[in-house]
């Protein structure tokens, strides 16, 4: 994986994994009186003074992140890929945890001083990474998918008009055209000389760089096409420069970085490690594979109990298999034009059934879900939700994002997904990506106040994934045969990457055995199954394990409030406070809801 793409920083603080993408063209900041942020209580104002230090600190080295997520003054701004970066970035780090540490010291609020310690770790999950990278991997970035999201950060409909025009000056500093700025092409290729010497240290994953190499046409194009659409005056020398330094930069790539390209996806032990610590996972990965295989096994005895009443309900044919019941049911295929309208008529079902149902509080204002293009496909292939600024927020909101295929590493055309269009996939993808998945649970850390270091600094896969896949689960026994069919289909899948990540990691199981169980046993379609081996192999290598761990947690941690409340507890507040703890790991959030919300309904 490139080693400072947005995302990869956002990682640190914030992902989903996710590209970060712009809302419809028709989408504008709701800036209703209902729908602003609640004034933050002072504990909380006393935490995001505190968090500045590290904010400072991420900014200064990639200003794009800053922009992202809603810190002012960055938006003409380039990353940071000067010599020795990855040193200056380790001493600033270091700096900023000993100032934390220094606030830490102090008498602090109990919030307070578990926030500071939430950065604390947060700044020590950041410099473990780095060390771990620059004592096994070579420093190779894919400087196209660099460039076309910090692009994509200012070039979108609901940030201010005012700030689009920065994106030509960070444009022109990407490729050397602005004073004092080298094309980052050119400094992406020193930072590889300065470690390409060392034998020791292991080159990028060769399928990883072939689909970067085949994305950088699909980065230019998409870049111009935001220039066309926003009318940017005045781009073109810079627009060709950068045409022109990407060929290059792909050109040396292939007689540079392939040559020592490695074969084998596995990353070291320590590195895959770190990986799985850094998402969440808290337990050891063959404990992981055991329970996700158990699991696995329990949920396709589930499918294929409910296999003959989907076909009954449907109209296919009997059977008790559920492989034959999903793809009778992918059959029915939404059309590019009905897919938008369709997915809106189901979430506002969605939306009918959480009120009814009393489930979790929703806010006011209607969600936002659109189409991908080719370009943000390329930099994530899957369904995603791209999250509001946390910072400066002026009703800026979450979009759920549905990509429609996935871009190739050849020159043929997007291998095309059957996973998300048909008509019974719409439930358990808006009930994840959108309400009362991440789109509410982003939506409800802006408006509700959540401090940064709960909202950013405290963020684990574990915590966001298993909220999306629980909301899931929340939602089955509302929905039509067809939808809970593919929710359990969802889940099976969920179990799948819980042991196979791991276990294609370790090298445990083939990429062919892998493969077959997503496309055979899951019942997945080729270019998502493809989307998925890649993310297991270097995309993301270890993120997939935490929607399955973060579920089980959640599960356990409701069983847990249940069974101490009775009849004192009540679904939509326990929803509501999980919520308003950020993205609090797993540990912490059940001390809360065993310090503060159990004893506070056991009393009513």
């Amino acid at each position: 994986m490139s080693k400072r793409t947005l995302a990869a920083v956002a990682a640190f603080v914030l992902s989903v994994p996710t590209a970060f993408a712009a809302p419809p063209s028709s989408a504008k900041p709701d800036l209703r009186p209902d729908n602003a942020p609640v004034p933050p209580p002072a504990w909380v104002v006393q935490s995001n003074g505190y968090a500045q230090a590290l904010l400072k600190t991420l900014a200064e080295f990639n200003p794009e992140f800053a922009s992202r997520f809603g810190l002012p003054g960055y938006d003409d701004k380039v990353i940071d890929m000067k010599p020795d970066v990855e040193q200056r970035t380790l001493t600033a780090l270091t700096q900023a945890r000993a100032t934390l540490q220094k606030d830490l010291a102090g008498k602090q609020d109990p919030n307070v001083h578990q926030d500071l310690e939430i950065m604390i770790r947060a700044a020590d999950r950041q410099i473990a990474r780095i060390n771990l990278d620059n004592q096994y991997l070579l420093d190779y970035n894919d400087v196209g998918q660099i460039i076309f999201q910090g692009e994509f950060t200012l070039l979108q409909d609901q940030v201010a008009a005012a700030r689009r025009p920065h994106a030509l000056a960070r444009l022109k500093c990407y490729v050397g055209m602005a004073p004092g700025c080298t094309p980052l092409t050119k400094e992406a290729e020193a930072l590889y000389a300065a470690t390409a010497g060392n034998q020791k240290l292991l080159g990028p994953y060769k399928a990883e760089v072939e689909q970067n190499l085949a994305n950088t046409q699909r980065y230019v194009d998409g870049i111009r096409k935001l220039y066309a659409k926003y009318k940017i005056e005045g781009a073109g020398p810079a627009l060709d420069a950068l045409q022109k330094q990407l060929d290059d930069y792909s050109a040396w790539v292939k007689s540079t970085v392939l040559p020592r390209a490695r074969t084998d996806a596995r990353l070291p032990q320590a590195v895959y490690a770190n990986n799985l610590k850094n998402v969440g996972i808290d337990i050891p990965p063959k404990e992981l594979i055991r329970q996700a295989e158990q699991s696995f096994m329990e949920i396709q005895s589930q499918m294929e109990t409910l296999a003959p009443y989907v076909a009954k309900a449907e109209g296919f044919a009997p059977t008790t298999d559920y492989r034959a019941v999903i793809k009778d049911l992918k059959k029915q295929q939404l059309d590019r034009n009905h897919i938008e309208p369709y997915y809106q008529t189901v979430i506002d079902k969605i939306e009918a059934i959480i009120r009814d149902q009393h489930i979790v509080t929703l806010p006011k204002r209607k969600m936002i879900m659109r189409l991908a293009s080719e370009a943000e496909s390329a930099a994530q292939p899957a369904p995603h939700m791209d999250p509001p600024p946390l910072i400066n927020n002026h009703g800026e909101r979450g979009a759920f994002v549905l990509p429609l295929g996935n871009p190739p590493s050849g020159n043929g055309k997007n291998e095309v997904y059957d996973d998300f269009t048909c008509k019974a996939c719409a439930w358990t993808l808006t009930a994840h990506e959108g309400r009362p998945g991440h789109e509410l649970q982003f939506s409800a850390m802006v408006e509700h106040g959540v401090s940064l270091a709960r909202s950013m600094f405290a963020f684990n896969s574990v915590n966001v994934e298993g909220w999306a896949l629980y909301a899931e689960w929340m939602m089955v026994p509302y929905e039509p045969a067809g939808g809970q069919m593919i929710a359990l289909q969802l889940r099976l899948l969920r179990a799948a990457r819980a042991f196979l990540d791991p276990m294609l990691n370790l090298g445990l199981i083939t990429k062919q055995r892998a493969h077959d169980i997503l496309v055979n046993d899951v019942g997945m379609s080729e270019a998502f199954a493809r989307e998925e081996l890649d993310r297991f192999m270097f995309r993301s290598p270890g993120q997939a394990t935490a929607y399955f761990y973060g579920y089980s947690r959640i599960l356990q941690l409701r069983a847990h409030t249940e069974i101490a409340l009775g009849d004192r507890f009540n679904l939509q507040q326990f929803n509501d406070f999980i919520l308003s703890q950020g993205l609090l790991p797993p540990d912490q959030l059940a001390e809360a809801v065993d310090q503060q919300f159990i004893p506070a309904h056991a009393k009513h």
